[in-house]
C-alpha cells in the first residue's frame, strides 16, 4: 500500500514534521535531516544526513520522541559530506555505533584523506555567500564506520528506495527515490530557498533554486542531475535546505528549474564557472 502524503505546512527549526507516515523532516538551523521509518516499527529506521555541527542532541531527542528510548537506527545514510550534512555524524556514530553509507566518491572526504574545495565567496548573492569563507571545508574521518553505497542502486535498510547519483554540488552527491509513492530526498542537488541570501534563509521564503552556489564545483553536471531528478517525476521532494515541496507545485517548479537552470542556478561569475561558455 502506498504511503499517504501528509500536507506540507511551514517547518520551524527544531520541530519535527511528518511528511508521510514513514518520512519525518527535522529542520536544524538552516538544514534538514530525515528520519525514514515508521514509528509503528521503532526498531527499523534510518537517519538521512546528520545536520549542523553541535546538533547531535536535537537529533537524539527527536529520535527518542519518534522511536522510543534505546531504539537506534539501522544506519546513517549521507547525501554528501559537506559540513552542514555531517555536522553531528561523528558524535552520533559514537553514541549509536551504527554504520554510515555514502557514495564511493565521497569516501576520501569521510575518511580523512581529502578536504573539499574552499567555498567560492566570489559568486553573486547576499550575505551568506560572503560569509561562506568561514564555513568548514575539511573532511572528517569516520574510519571503519563508513561504507560505500551498494553498486546496484539499493539503499541499505531502506527497502523500496534507490540511490541516484546526482553530482555537481559534490562529485559523490546522491539523492534517494522511492517509486511506490514518488518520494524524493534530494540533498542539495536542488533546494527550495535561495541559500546565498541571509534574508531569504531567515524567512525561509520558498523558491526553487539550484544547489548552493558557494559550494558547487561543477555546474554542467549539476544541471544534468536536475534533469535526471525531474525525469523521475517526484510527488514529494525533501531538500537539504528549504521547505519540502509536493504535487503540482513541485512538478511545475522542477520543470522550470530544468528549463532555466542557467539563469536560476548558475552564477554569472565564480571560480567554478566558465564564463566563456555563457
Amino acid at each position: 500500500m502506498k504511503d499517504r502524503l501528509i500536507p506540507v505546512t511551514s517547518v520551524s527549526s527544531g520541530i519535527e514534521q511528518p511528511l508521510t507516515p514513514d518520512i519525518h523532516c527535522l529542520p536544524i538551523q538552516v538544514v534538514n535531516v530525515c528520519f525514514v521509518g515508521s514509528p509503528v516499527h521503532p526498531h527499523d529506521w534510518v537517519l538521512v544526513d546528520a545536520g549542523m555541527p553541535k546538533s547531535a542532541d536535537d537529533i537524539l531527542a527527536t529520535a527518542q520522541e519518534l522511536y522510543g528510548e534505546n531504539n537506534k537506527p539501522k544506519a546513517i545514510i549521507l547525501t554528501h559530506g559537506h559540513f552542514d550534512h555531517v555536522g553531528a555524524v561523528e558524535e552520533l556514530v559514537e553514541h549509536w555505533d551504527v554504520p554510515v553509507y555514502a557514495h564511493e566518491l565521497e569516501m576520501p572526504y569521510l575518511t580523512g584523506e581529502m578536504d573539499y574545495p574552499e567555498p567560492d565567496t566570489s559568486v553573486e548573492g547576499g550575505m551568506v555567500a560572503k560569509m561562506s569563507r568561514m564555513f568548514p571545508n575539511e573532511g572528517i574521518d569516520l574510519g571503519s564506520h563508513v561504507h560505500p553505497l551498494p553498486a546496484d542502486g539499493s539503499v541499505p535498510h531502506m527497502p523500496g528506495w534507490q540511490w541516484v547519483h546526482t553530482p555537481g554540488h559534490t562529485q559523490g552527491h546522491v539523492s534517494f527515490f522511492r517509486e511506490s509513492d514518488r518520494s524524493l530526498i534530494v540533498g542539495d542537488a536542488f533546494i527550495t530557498v535561495k541559500q546565498e541570501y541571509l534574508f531569504k534563509v531567515l524567512t525561509q521564503e520558498q523558491e526553487i533554486s539550484g544547489p548552493p552556489r558557494y559550494l558547487t564545483t561543477d555546474w554542467d553536471t549539476a544541471w544534468e542531475s536536475v534533469r535526471k531528478l525531474e525525469a523521475l517525476k517526484p510527488n514529494l521532494a525533501v531538500t537539504g535546505h528549504g521547505y519540502p515541496m509536493t504535487g503540482d507545485e513541485l512538478t511545475e517548479n522542477l520543470a522550470k528549474l530544468n528549463r532555466e537552470f542557467d539563469t536560476i542556478a548558475i552564477p554569472h561569475h565564480g571560480r567554478f564557472v566558465d564564463n566563456d561558455d555563457k
